[in-house]
């Protein structure tokens, strides 16, 4: 049995969570993002193994591998507690790291996706539109921090909580339900979306000299919006109708 627990100090882990950035850098059809997770891998495998074994090792994580690049870098993570948990002759419930990585990647796309992808990316857009329509500097730095804060944290913590827990990350990514906080940021984003509607043209009228009372002859537009969108109509289909009425009136003025 080997002391491999000692080969691997928090220095090496955080050396491979930095690496975690170029994920993406070389995607291929054969393995998608698996020469990425392989790049991530490699300072840990290399501490971990020598000769044919390290060979064998590379060999391992060089399959396919496709998941969210933030919640993935848990996966990577706990990929490094598997390996060193197998080469101390101590494998967590009989899995294995290149096993469990097939199992949990696309469980942790799925949920990246929808909370960055669907979540966070749009409410940082909002956010940011809220100083952008005042023409204020500040929306380029809370787009980014609202944005970024969000991923650093996912990226650096779950590659340390993975390497800390191994197998048992699954269990703490369980617990903050991230699927429902998807869902309750989706809903923020609309609220948000429907103040930033109000706050703007409550600024169009104030610049023409109108009373904000005004702007509710709007609600009607948008009644009808909403129940085209019921009965089925793309929103992509308002948005071009929208815009060519909107080309409309202005040449016709």
């Amino acid at each position: 049995m080997k002391n491999a627990r000692g080969q691997i100090n928090a220095l090496l882990v955080g050396r491979c969570a930095l690496r975690s950035f170029l994920l993406q850098a070389s995607w291929n059809f054969e393995s998608l993002q698996g020469l990425g997770a392989l790049y991530v891998l490699a300072p840990a495998l290399r501490c971990l193994y020598r000769g044919e074994e390290r060979k064998q090792a590379f060999q391992r994580h060089l399959g396919y591998f496709n998941s969210h690049p933030y919640l993935g870098a848990a996966i990577l993570g706990s990929a490094i507690a598997l390996e060193t948990d197998a080469v101390a002759g101590t494998p967590q419930d009989g899995v294995s790291a290149s096993d469990f990585n097939g199992m949990m990647m696309a469980p942790f796309a799925a949920m990246g996706d929808a909370l960055f992808w669907g979540g966070i990316r749009p409410l940082a857009a909002v956010l940011a539109l809220f100083f952008a329509v005042r023409g204020s500097l500040l929306a380029c730095a809370v787009l980014l921090l609202v944005y970024n804060l969000p991923h650093l944290f996912f990226r650096f913590w779950g590659f340390f909580r993975g390497w800390q827990r191994g197998a048992g990350i699954v269990a703490t990514i369980q617990r903050w339900h991230l699927p429902d906080l998807a869902i309750r940021i989706k809903e923020a984003v609309v609220i948000l979306l429907g103040g930033l509607c109000a706050m703007w043209v409550s600024m169009m009228l104030h610049d023409k000299g109108l009373p904000p009372a005004v702007g509710f002859v709007a609600l009607p537009v948008v009644g009808f919006c909403c129940w085209l969108a019921r009965k089925g109509v793309s929103p992509l289909a308002m948005i071009y109708l929208g815009t060519f009425l909107t080309l409309a009136v202005r040449v016709l003025k």
